[in-house]
């Protein structure tokens, strides 16, 4: 079907002067149409909000401040905003038309740029930014898909304004994170919040993306690319794409440190960064570098052997076109060759001596084979035992050799060396650090297989309580998962000696059975009346405090009946303390199953309000501590 013929604005004339001629594409927020300004005749886009969003008035006022800051921008590399306007249902914005294609299109045509024509591109991609940054202007949502190219090769960036209104109507509704992940700065993930120095790391993972064809963090849901950019480190484009230079690597990797104040403070000083690598590449590097990443795969074919061909073409020459050796000749011959036998044997003879010699002469030694690998202090002995001196440098890692040991040494082993001579020594710092794996909430033995399995041993082992990890798993490792460390170094290990029962007497009832069956605990309340005791509070609990419990255990809380008036039906008419609203404590569900998350929630009185990107697991819980009302609304935010 014609979407084209089937939408109800193409057709249509707005405000009496915009006609709707065409529909160029649709979007998460709002439709782009071609259209023509009847008075000016000519050529525009409009972009028309969706209704959802429309009908929102927060969204319209934030979204029509914020096209008149984008309006004001007037730079040849910004898409110009000419008019924002309303009529009846919809809000839209009258912009520059742009004929050509987006970064994004010419990025799937190419698959990937090289390292010069991508710096081409980002510099008017970053001159626009620049003056948004100087008008106080944060885009928000850098991407290839909002750079358009001019069909004569212009660079134009697009939706300066839009990208802040959308974030901040959505936030408002939903406390959700609006933007495209795979350019979100760990800023924003963590908080929402964004400046200039976000559009620079959105700047320079899109840097990355065109030299390299693919975004640098990937994964099944969005929540898990969020997770990275703000785990994970951007690694240089020369881990994807060999023969990139250093200076390549420094302007993506500076540009999205996870410290705001480590990269460029705005883009026009990435600007700057940018131009000054790009002047100082050769016009034919992208050209290199193709070569190069080619060259890597092919195999070297070797040149000719010119002499060889000549020799071959002698020996199969015709036999009318050889010389035949007179009888003069053939005896002269075999004379000469008895004379050169007996030569080279003389000749071996000599050089056999000199080999004997020069090998069991006492004027040199061998740098023995077997230090490799020996003990620094060994080693040691062992080539001044040889009359060697020994020197000692800088530990290195090393994937042969373990920490303390020798991993090389200079001369290298098995050389030989004049008596006196200097060897010097490296010593191993151990096998090169790898990443420790994430062990928690495994059972001891399955985590000791995993760091096994990674090149790890297990070191000490503690045992700490835990309130949330069950009895004989792993709560925590050190180093932490995801910290480095050299293999040869153990683990230390801490696993859970399982829950003891809190100190409840005196405490509220009601708190009292909300802690215990956040614990996971079966509880059972008895309400006995005892003079001189607080209303509503614990005088006695089963088991005592300090007692090991497991997630499923009964206990008992016996609370003090309030001390209520009762009229001669038998009836309550009024208590002492009345039953006001009372605050009571919010249990940490933070990493426990949703369901059981939401079971205990509403066990101590709360509503719960579930919502995220998908998955089983609480993330995020507001609030997350403290105290609440009892039937306020306690929010978790699911995960994978």
């Amino acid at each position: 079907m014609d979407t084209t013929v089937a939408d109800p604005l193409v057709g249509r004339v707005l405000d009496g002067r915009y006609r709707i001629e065409s529909r160029i594409a649709r979007g998460g927020m709002a439709t782009v149409y071609l259209a023509r300004d009847l008075r000016l005749d000519r050529i525009i886009a409009i972009k028309v909000m969706h209704a959802g969003l429309a009908s929102d008035e927060d969204f319209v006022a934030r979204f029509i401040g914020e096209a008149k800051a984008a309006a004001a921008l007037s730079h040849p590399n910004v898409v110009a905003v000419y008019d924002q306007r309303t009529d009846g249902e919809h809000v839209y914005l009258v912009m520059e038309y742009v004929a050509g294609r987006t970064l994004r299109d010419a990025l799937n045509s190419l698959g990937r740029l090289g390292p010069r024509a991508a710096l081409e591109i980002m510099q008017p991609v970053l001159a626009a930014l620049g003056a948004a940054h100087r008008a106080g202007l944060v885009h928000r949502d850098v991407k290839p898909e909002n750079v358009l190219i001019t069909e004569d090769g212009q660079v134009k960036v697009a939706d300066f304004g839009l990208a802040r209104a959308e974030t901040a109507s959505k936030m408002t509704k939903t406390g959700m994170i609006i933007g495209t992940v795979g350019y979100l700065a760990p800023e924003q993930v963590l908080s929402g919040n964004a400046d200039v120095r976000s559009d620079v790391y959105a700047a320079g993972i899109m840097l990355f993306e065109l030299m390299t064809g693919r975004l640098p963090h990937q994964g099944d849901t969005p929540l898990a690319v969020a997770y990275k950019h703000v785990n994970e480190t951007v690694p240089p484009p020369s881990s994807v794409v060999p023969g990139l230079p250093a200076r390549v690597d420094a302007l993506v990797t500076d540009a999205t440190s996870h410290d705001p104040a480590r990269r460029p403070h705005d883009a026009n000083q990435y600007l700057a960064e940018v131009a000054e690598v790009y002047g100082g590449l050769p016009r034919d590097f992208d050209r290199r570098v193709e070569e190069s990443s080619r060259n890597a795969t092919s195999v070297l074919q070797a040149p000719p052997a010119h002499g060889r061909t000549a020799l071959l073409d002698a020996d199969t020459m015709a036999p009318e076109h050889a010389a035949r050796p007179t009888r003069t000749d053939r005896a002269l011959g075999a004379l000469t060759g008895r004379y050169v036998l007996v030569a080279i044997g003389l000749l071996a003879a000599v050089i056999l001596g000199w080999a004997v010699w020069y090998q069991t002469s006492g004027q040199y030694e061998h740098v023995p084979s077997s230090i490799i690998g020996m003990k620094v202090a060994d080693a040691r002995d062992q080539l001044e035992s040889d009359g060697m001196d020994v020197r000692t440098a800088k530990a290195v890692y090393s994937d042969r050799v373990h920490k303390g040991g020798v991993a090389k040494s200079d001369p290298p082993a098995g050389s030989r060396v004049a008596k006196g001579q200097t060897v010097t020594l490296t010593p191993s710092k151990g096998i090169t650090p790898r990443e420790v794996p994430d062990v928690e909430g495994k059972s001891v033995a399955d985590a000791k297989k995993t760091l096994e399995d990674k090149g790890f041993t297990v070191g000490r082992t503690s045992t700490t309580p835990s309130q949330t990890v069950a009895k004989g798993d792993v709560i925590s490792t050190d180093p932490g998962a995801g910290e480095k460390q050299t293999p040869d170094e153990p683990v230390a290990v801490v696993v859970s000696a399982g829950m003891s029962m809190p100190g409840l007497v005196g405490q509220n009832g009601d708190a009292a059975a909300n802690q215990l069956r956040s614990m996971g605990l079966k509880v059972t309340v008895e309400k006995k009346q005892v003079q001189g005791k607080d209303p509503d509070t614990v005088i006695s609990q089963d088991p005592s405090e300090g007692t090991g419990v497991s997630r499923g255990d009964e206990v008992t809380i016996v609370v003090n009946k309030r001390d209520c008036l009762i009229d001669t039906g038998g009836l309550q008419i009024g208590c002492k303390d009345g039953d006001g609203n009372q605050n009571v404590p919010v249990p940490d569900l933070t990493g426990r199953r949703v369901g059981e998350a939401r079971r205990a929630l509403e066990d101590s009185g709360f509503r719960v309000n579930v919502t995220g990107f998908g998955g089983n697991v609480v993330r995020f819980q507001a609030p997350s501590s403290g105290e609440a009302p009892r039937g306020s609304t306690i929010t978790i935010v699911r995960g994978p």
